[in-house]
């Protein structure tokens, strides 16, 4: 009976620290947006700047973002946004996509770029947080 009480609040703890990273993780990645404020925008009433609007990036086809002007070589890159390609991307965008617009250094740390993930990702086309 012990062991299975045991059992029991060790997959129950698991389950809570599991929503808590999750929940920490798109904090930390709403301030590692910081780093991409000077450009795009996200969330809802968001326009595009420099670069173009981020909302619903997760499945969205690279360079069809109305009244943005994507270079040539991210409009024909085939790429269909999701979080391999993003991790990818970030890292250092000339690399992804020669000859993209987007001056970036590029975040190399592998859990801050997830982090970016979780947060750009929770948005939908409408800028609304899933």
């Amino acid at each position: 009976m012990k062991i299975s009480t045991l059992s029991a609040l060790v997959v129950v703890t698991s389950l809570a620290a599991s929503s808590g990273v999750l929940a920490q993780d798109v904090a930390a990645g709403k301030t590692s947006f910081n780093k991409c404020l000077a450009c795009h925008a996200i969330g809802e009433g968001a326009k595009n700047k420099v670069g173009p609007v981020l909302n619903g990036l997760d499945g969205r086809k690279s360079g069809t973002i109305e009244g943005y002007s994507y270079s040539e070589a991210n409009k024909n890159s085939g790429i269909t946004w999701g979080k391999d390609v993003f991790l990818e991307y970030i890292k250092d965008p000339k690399a992804k996509i020669p000859g993209t617009k987007m001056i970036f250094a590029g975040i190399k740390n592998e859990k801050e770029a997830n982090d970016l993930w979780a947060y750009v990702s929770s948005f939908d086309k409408d800028g609304k947080q899933k």
